[in-house]
This record gives structure tokens, sequence and C-alpha cells, in this order.
């Protein structure tokens, strides 16, 4: 007999989105083998957009344009040899890539009252869950906010808009195929709020009153570009207008006062928008004239043969107005004479004098002077003479390397001897290496303390350093110390050792600490940035990097810390390593708000209930609803996991009185219960008499099981949830099973099954690579059996 053929190559599942080409190709061992194309047990023909190929041993079926209706299994079969495979249409949420970027780059501008209406249209398999967000919350329906959705697009409308809805928003497409998030911003702009306060009082003279504010919290979102100031007598009405300062100026000045007379103030902001509501001072009293206080004596700062420098600080009383000048007197020691230095008020408060008589003793004393005049004087500073030093200071002591590194050295020393050092004004350092025989000074400016680092120095070099004590008369003798420089350390690329001590999903409980710990290694140590949600931290966390470990710190957790971190670490090499984790803030959940019911449907209870507020932040939150028969029995679940706000119970006996509770739940554990004060019955019908009538045997209604809309195929991230349904009909109703790769899942706590009026719906919850393989529902009743079968993939 002629041998048999096979498949060398067989089929492979094809996963594709929507509108993109696909292909399915197998390789037999025999050439003449012609072979035939099926979908779903039926054989193709080539069509527009479909359409066979075979190329020696290999056989291809390819398609132009994918659509929703090639999803399905495909069968080749070519003599005696059969390969299968599927092919999954993936049609995520998609927005016009323009109107995106419009988006994106383009904020959405209103003026505070007018209405706002952002509208987003999409494509994509339906259906298509649409969400608004608006700093990390879910945006609900409220008296001003109102989200809208068709299966075309979504709209968010805000009615009598307000700087408070300024912000970052975000667009959450969501749906078995994918998400796609949008961000949009909208400003809205507002005249400014009140100049920040309180108004200060800068100057109070009996001339003029000089007045000071901080610019708006808030600027309405358009820049302030002036303040009017305006003034009021007290016991007068009449505000009047004193003048208008531009936006960089937040002082002002009037000269329109009275002496002895009181003012109130207030300052507007303006901007494109508008003014602003006043910002009021205080009473404010243009007082008589006062002259400044005396100032502390002179202190002196040098002194030589050809000059002396002295200086002083502000007097304590400033007198009714600012400080305009000083004047400065002198005279020589033993005489009581005060001779003027300077004629005219100077601004400084140091003065250098040199029209002095070498060899003199010299007392100097100061005034202030303000608009009322010059003040009283000073004390006389110490006697000083016109004279250079005579001795240099001495030696430093105790000079020695107390730490150093690869590019720098530290030195310390201590002061000359008393005798030496009661006038050292500071330190030099100079330095040079084994091959120069130059000395090269290491600070410009006298260094006050006794320690000192020298840097950018050259690994492996030997340096020579010395130190000098200064005073008005020059250096002292150096004291000299040699340094050997080490070899710089190796140099280590940036690596995370990422472990599994670190966690890239974090749940923490609101109010306790986010703390992570994450260890590296790089030499030398890398610029460490951390960045939440593509953003810089807030002020709240804390970093510290140190021995190989960068630590975040959170404390007091908040639900807007929910977000990816991420951290990022760089060297001088250019090569970048980063790592990002999640966290999510949570807490226990709020319990629910209070429970209705209603027998909608005879013999059945339906509770309803407020949802729990913890709605707004816990995106896993689910319901139980548990039963008891009397006001002390045992409480029973009869409902769980439920995603909704109704449960419909349909066990209920007449004439017994049931009492309903719902609990909230999540991840930490369950809430407190909401329950039914009043017991819930239906009335037990009474026993009547009746006569049954002769049935009439009509035509026969009982029907087989069968599936009006079948199983399809599914393709879910990894943690989403996942909701597999279809419907079947059949008399009497059918019973249903759903099996996964052949294993019954009717008692498996994993899975959530309901039969809804030939409605039949699989729910799981947090899908992982587990879950995924192939689903059968099967529904049976004593004329037959009926199944559908269909694919869950897995990504991520």
């Amino acid at each position: 007999s002629a041998p048999r053929c096979h498949v060398n190559k067989r089929l492979l599942d094809v996963r594709v989105l929507k509108g993109e080409p696909a292909e399915l190709s197998c390789t037999v061992s025999k050439d003449e083998v012609t072979g035939t194309w099926f979908k779903d047990g039926l054989k193709l023909t080539s069509m527009d957009g479909l359409f066979f190929e075979k190329e020696g041993l290999v056989h291809k079926l390819i398609i132009n344009k994918v659509e929703d209706i090639h999803a399905g299994k495909y069968r080749f079969e070519g003599g005696d040899t059969k390969t299968e495979a599927s092919v999954f249409v993936e049609d995520p949420p998609q927005v016009d890539k323009v109107l995106l970027k419009n988006l994106a780059s383009v904020p959405t501008v209103a003026k505070a009252g007018q209405n706002v209406k952002m509208k987003i249209p999409f494509e994509g398999r339906l259906p298509i869950r649409a969400m608004w967000l608006k700093d990390k919350m879910e945006l609900v329906n409220d008296t001003r906010i109102r989200v809208d959705k068709t299966e075309t697009f979504t709209m968010l409308s805000i009615s009598s808009s307000e700087r408070k809805d300024s912000g970052d928003y975000k667009v959450r497409l969501k749906n078995d195929s994918g998400v796609l998030e949008i961000n949009l911003k909208l400003v809205v702009t507002d005249k400014p709020q009140p100049p920040a306060g309180p108004i200060k009082i800068v100057e109070s003279s009996a001339n003029d009153i000089t007045i000071q504010w901080k610019p708006p919290k808030d600027d309405g979102g358009k820049p302030v570009q002036s303040y009017i100031v305006e003034r009021q007598q007290v016991g007068k009405n009449d505000w009047v207008t004193l003048g208008e300062t531009p936006k960089s100026c937040t002082t002002f000045t009037t000269n329109e006062v009275e002496q002895d007379t009181s003012y109130y103030f207030r300052v507007r902001a303006v901007n494109a928008e508008g003014t602003s509501d006043a910002l009021e001072s205080d009473e404010v009293k243009a007082v008589s004239k006062a002259s400044p206080g005396a100032p502390d004596p002179p202190e002196i700062v040098s002194a030589s043969r050809d000059a002396i420098m002295i200086s002083w600080k502000a007097p304590r009383k400033t007198g009714s107005s600012r400080i305009v000048g000083y004047i400065v007197q002198k005279r020589k020691k033993g005489t009581m004479t005060w001779l003027p230095v300077n004629n005219m008020p100077i601004a400084d408060k140091k003065l250098k004098m040199t029209n002095l008589k070498k060899g003199l003793q010299y007392e100097f004393r100061v005034a202030a002077v303000n608009a009322a005049g010059v003040g009283d004087a000073s004390e006389p500073s110490q006697p000083v003479f016109a004279r250079d030093s005579m001795k240099s200071p001495g030696r430093v002591q105790d000079l020695k390397v107390s730490s150093s590194d690869s590019t720098s050295v530290t030195l310390t020393w201590k002061r000359p001897e008393a005798k030496d050092g009661s006038d050292v004004k500071g330190y030099e350092v100079e330095m040079r290496s084994s091959n120069n025989l130059n000395w090269t000074k290491c600070n410009t400016l006298p260094i006050e303390v006794t320690t000192y680092t020298v840097k950018g120095l050259q690994a492996k070099e030997m340096y020579f350093l010395r130190v000098r004590a200064l005073n008005d008369s020059g250096p002292g003798e150096a004291a000299e110390v040699e340094a050997c420089i080490k070899d710089a350390p190796p140099v280590v690329s940036p690596r995370l050792l990422i472990d599994d001590t670190v966690k890239s999903f974090l749940v923490i409980k609101a109010g306790n600490t986010i703390r992570v710990n994450i260890p590296f290694e790089a030499s030398p140590d890398p610029v460490v940035t951390w960045l939440k949600d593509g953003l810089p931290l807030s002020n709240r966390a804390t970093i510290n990097t140190k021995d190989g470990t960068i630590q975040l710190v959170i404390g007091a957790a908040e639900f807007t810390d929910s977000g990816t971190y991420t951290v990022e670490l760089q060297n001088g090499l250019g090569k970048k390593e980063t790592f990002s984790f999640q966290v999510q803030v949570t807490d226990i959940p709020q319990s629910p708000g209070p429970i209705q019911l209603e027998e909608n449907v005879p013999n059945t209870v339906t509770v309803t209930w407020e949802p729990s507020a913890s709605e707004k932040w816990e995106s896993n939150l689910y319901y139980t609803v548990l039963k008891r028969e009397s006001q002390k029995g045992l409480w029973h679940v009869v409902g769980d996991l439920i995603y909704n706000n109704k449960f419909t119970f349909t066990q209920l006996i007449p004439g017994r009185d049931y009492y309903f509770r719902v609990v909230a739940k999540n991840s930490l554990g369950a809430s407190g219960p909401s329950e039914t004060v009043q017991p819930w019955s239906i009335r037990k019908p009474k026993a009547e008499f009746q006569v049954k009538p002769q049935k009439y045997r009509g035509v026969n209604q009982n029907q087989p099981p069968r599936f009006l809309v079948p199983l399809k195929p599914h393709v879910v991230t990894t943690g989403s949830e996942c909701h597999m349904s279809c419907a079947v009909a059949g008399h009497p109703p059918p019973k249903i099973t759903w099996y996964k790769d052949s294993r019954d899942l009717s008692n498996d706590a994993a899975y959530f099954c309901t039969n809804d009026f030939g409605v039949c719906s699989l729910v799981v919850l947090g899908v992982t690579k587990h879950d995924e393989g192939e689903y059968m529902v099967e529904a049976t009743n004593e004329l037959g059996r009926a199944f559908s079968k269909a694919f869950l993939t897995i990504k991520g």
C-alpha cells in the first residue's frame, strides 16, 4: 500500500487585531494532497477577503482584513490528515489619533460659571466600559457632574464650572480585548482670590505709610495684571483709590496722610477675568515724628598706619520711619571734642577712614538718621592706634589629614598658641604635587574654621599641603603635611538587586506606613530619582540611600498614595537602571447603605441597598447577602461575590419571617453589616376547593436544549475580571453545567455561575495564567443535550 500522509507542521492559534491581516498555515508530507479548509465545522470556499494558497507541501488560508465573523475554530483536512487551530479577534477600544494628540496637548478652557462638555468618541468591541477619573478618583453623577455613555462615545458634563474643577482628567475605556487610557486637562478661569494677608505695615511715619501684602494663592487661572490700593479714614464711610501697582510690586507707599490720624487700607488683585474681593488691613496710625535710638558702640575691624575700618549694627529703636543712613564722628583719646567724619548720611554700616595721624589713638561713635532727623549717638568704641601690627601670628598646631579618598583630602588643625594667636583673623591653605615646586592657594578668602577639604586631586598621586594663620600684618609661619591619594575604586554600572523581598505589588492599609527597601550596587554612588505616576514624589515621602539600599518611606498612607512608583539609578557611565512597582492603599470597606425589599416576582424578594462609600476608592469591592428566619436565629449566606447593589432570593416559604443583612468585602476584610429592621414575609395562600377542569391535550411544547447565543472566545489581562455568557432555550428548562478542560466547575468557589431565565454567565475574578484554557457550558433536559465551547486566553 502507498505510504500515509501526515502533518509535518500543525496549525497554530492566531491572535490578531481587528482590521489586520491573518494567516493560517500547515505543512504536510506529500505534495499531491489538495486539502480542504473548514470553519466551525463548515467547509470554506474562496470569497472576498479570504483565499487559499498551496506552495509545495505548505497549505495556507489568508484573511486580508480580520473581522469579528472570522473568529472561530479552523480545520484543515487533506487525505487522511487533519489539524485544527483557533483565530482570536482582538478589538480593543480605539480613539482617533488626531483627537488623542489634541486632547493631550491642548487643554479645555472655560470661564467659571460656564457649562463644560468633554466628549470622547470611540470604537471597539462592545460592551466597552467607560470610566472618568480626576485625581485618581472615579467621577460619579451628582448635582453638577454627569457622565454619559453610548456605544459610540462617552461624555463628561459639568454645569456651572468652578475653579476646583480645573485639573488633570483621565478616561479609561475597557473591553475584553484591552484598556485605553486618555489624559485630558481642564482649565477653569475666574477672577483671582484676594491677595494673601495679612497686610503688613512696613513703615508708618508722620509723612507717609508703606504697606505690603502677598500675591493671591489662586490667580484664577490667568496671571495677575495689577493691584488696586484703597484707603479709608477711620470714622468716615468713603474709600479713596490711592493708585495701582504692577503685578511684580506688592508694596505701596502713600504720603497722603495726616499726623496722628488712623486709616484702613485694602488691596484687590486684577486679572483678565475681573477684580478680586478686597484684603483689608487693621487700623493704621500715622504717628508723630520720632528720631531713632542710639546704636551699640562700633567695633574695630582693622587698623594700620594708613587707615582704620569700623563697623556697627542698626539701633534697636528705629523711630517712626525707616533709617536712611548714619553719621560717624571721631575724637582723639583723652579729648572731649567730637569731629564729623562724614557730612552726608551713609547707607552702609561700615566705614574706612584714612585722614588719621600715624601713632595717635582714636575713638569713634555713630548716630542713625531717619525722616525725623539725627538720633542719639552711640557710646564710644574701644580706643585704637593708627599704626601697623608689629607681630605676625604663630604657627598652627596639630596639622593632620583627617580623611581622604580618590579625589580629595580633608585637613584639620588647631589655633596657634594663645600668645601668638590672639589676633588671628583666619587661615590660608596651599598645595603642590610631588612633581611641582610651585605652591597654589586653595582658598581666595580667609578660612574662619580649623578644617578644610582640598578637592579635585588625582588618584595615586603624592601632594604636599601647608596652612598659615592670618592677621592684620599678614600670614604667619606655615605648617606642612604630606598626603598620598588613594586609588579610585572600580567603576560599576548601577544595578538594582531585585529579589523575593522586593514586591512588585503592595497592598497597604490606609494609615499604615509605606516602607520599601531596594538593594543596589554601583560605583561611584548613583543619582537616584523617584517618580510616582511619572511625576515627582510629594513632600510627605522620605528618601534615603545608604549602604547599598534605597529606601522609600511614606508615613500614614492616604488613598491618593496609590499608584505606580518608579526608581531610576544613573551614574557617570550613562547607563540607567529602573524598577517600577504598584502600591494600592485600601482599607476595610465602609458599611453599605440602607436596605430595601421588594416582591417584584411572586414568591421572591429582591434585596437592594445603597452602595458602600468605599466603592469610590476600592475597585475589587463586592457584597455578601445573608438571611435568617427569626430575630435570634443564625445568619446564612445566600449570595456572595455580588458586584452590583441588587440580589434576588427565590427560595421563600410563604408565611415565614425573614431578616436580611448585607456586608461589603475586599482583600482586607468585611465591613459592618447593614440590616433590615422589620421582618419580611409573604402571605400563605388559603386552601380553596376547586374543581379541576379536564386539561386540554394540545401541542407538545417540550423541546430539547439549544443555544440561541453561543460562547465566544475571550482575551483578558492578568488580574482583571472575565465575564463569559451565552443564551440557552429548551423545555423543560435545561440544567446548566460549566466545565474547564473537562473539569466540572459546579463546586469550585473560584468561579461564580448564574442562570437568569436562560442567560447563563460565568464570572472569573482576578484571572491568572492558570485560568487559561477551554471552557464548555452543557445544557441537558429529558429530551436531549447541547453544549458550546470557547477558549480563554490570558495576556501579561
